[in-house]
């Protein structure tokens, strides 16, 4: 399919369509259902993010980000005060480190509002507007299904959180900044040359710090057109640009910039800590777990979406982080009646022998056409007993969302587990009162360290 697809008029106007989108954001009144998506996602951030403080990567970046010794009023979750740019850093790696977090604009756009709340006069106001504006360009740069921009990027080794999120985030500070038209075209064109990130980093910490780098690079592209710089305005044009380069040879559908619907209806948030493309065999497996109990695996095979060996086709991962990428492990995982928690993804469950035994005898078989969010599982014990089980829509997608007990339990039980329970419930009422400006300071305090998270 070539880019030539889009309409003759999106063509000539994408680049004013997205400056005109986010100049016009403090002033777009948001439907009810399109609130409750705010709230939700921003629970669901906290949760992943908060849930994060002590692993590796972002200790690493953290640590880092100390080092420079910036200061500054934005605040790391659990964590100091240091420069926007640099909150924004630890706190987006922070939500991607357990790839726990939704289908991946929030860690960009939230880091980056938050960040930026406190520098503006206006700053709490803009918050919701400027996650919301983030939030659908970035949706929409990376849409398109299948034959569309982000899985197109995967296909050629890229990841989508890094191109798209830098653009996503660029948008969220220009909201929070109060940036006219003619800077935010400049700030769009600085987030598109900075664009970038390599699939081949899934299975390290290069995932998670795509996220926040993503961030880092959005908040400084609308610093500098707020201060004058001049970037190229034509780089969201289709054939040319962040399009052209990343896509040569335009075998993508570009979906044309259509502002009219909210792409924020259509967040997924997770209930597995892995890949995505991880989850819908895993839910079939987790179901035959009872069934199997501890009897021997001869085989399995699994039918999945195309794109799941793309970006989950490890079929054999040599760490616990890389597991989250390995449908394999992950349908191991699921038979031996493990829940795919972040706790699952440690070396102690890496070497449970009952599920390494699993993992070489799984195949995988793409098939054409099938939606991502199916599976279909077939599994032969060495008893001779067939078991079959099929995932026709995978919790957590649109069509079979998280319910609001669910996500309440996903955030208390990785938010207590580093801050306490008192601490989670009192984060848990402020994220959940995210609507009304006046109680983000009361949020943000609520962030401020302390001994549970090792940082001061």
């Amino acid at each position: 399919m070539s880019t030539a697809t889009s309409t003759a008029a999106s063509v000539a106007t994408r680049g004013a369509q997205l400056a005109d989108y986010i100049a016009t954001a403090t002033g777009r009144a948001l439907p009810e259902a399109v609130r409750q998506a705010v709230r939700r996602a921003l629970i669901d951030h906290l949760a992943c993010a908060l849930g994060a403080v002590h692993d590796p990567a972002v200790r690493a970046v953290r640590h880092t980000a100390a080092r420079w010794q910036a200061r500054g009023t934005a605040r790391i979750y659990l964590g100091g005060r240091t420069t926007p740019a640099l909150a924004a850093l630890v706190n987006g790696t922070m939500a991607h480190a357990m790839d726990y977090d939704d289908t991946h604009p929030g860690g960009p756009c939230w880091s980056t509002a938050l960040a930026l709340a406190g520098e503006a006069a206006d700053g709490y106001r803009r918050v919701v507007p400027a996650f919301v504006a983030g939030y659908e360009v970035m949706a929409r740069l990376g849409g398109g299904g299948p034959p569309g921009v982000g899985r197109s990027l995967q296909r050629r080794g890229l990841h989508p959180t890094s191109v798209v999120g830098r653009v996503g985030a660029a948008a969220t500070a220009c909201v929070m900044l109060g940036l006219d038209r003619g800077a935010i075209a400049h700030a769009l064109g600085a987030a598109a040359t900075t664009a970038g990130g390599l699939l081949g980093s899934f299975g390290t910490h290069g995932k998670p710090f795509h996220a926040g780098k993503a961030a880092m690079d959005g908040i400084l592209a609308a610093q500098l057109a707020a201060d004058g710089f001049v970037a190229a305005t034509d780089l969201y044009e289709t054939g040319q640009g962040l399009l052209g380069a990343f896509i040569q040879d335009g075998d993508a559908v570009v979906p044309p910039l259509d502002f009219g619907h909210w792409e924020l209806l259509d967040n997924g948030l997770k209930l597995y800590a892995s890949c995505r493309a991880t989850h819908a065999s895993a839910q079939a497996a987790r179901s035959l777990a009872p069934r199997i109990g501890a009897r021997a695996v001869r085989r399995v095979r699994a039918l999945i979406h195309p794109n799941g060996l793309v970006t989950a086709g490890r079929r054999a991962p040599a760490t616990a982080l890389e597991g989250k990428f390995s449908i394999p492990f992950c349908i191991a995982l699921g038979l031996r009646g493990y829940t795919l928690a972040a706790t699952d993804f440690v070396d102690a469950v890496f070497a449970d022998e009952r599920v390494t035994r699993i993992v070489p005898l799984v195949e995988l078989e793409a098939v054409d056409g099938q939606p991502a969010h199916e599976a279909h599982l077939f599994v032969e014990l060495e008893d001779g007993e067939r078991l079959q089980a099929d995932t026709d829509v995978v919790r957590g997608v649109p069509q079979n969302p998280l319910s609001e007990a669910e996500l309440a339990e996903k955030f208390h039980t990785l938010v207590a587990q580093v801050a306490g329970p008192a601490r989670a419930a009192e984060l848990y009422r402020a994220a959940s009162a995210v609507g009304d400006p006046a109680t983000l300071p009361a949020l943000l305090a609520a962030l401020a360290p302390d001994s549970a998270s090792g940082d001061g």
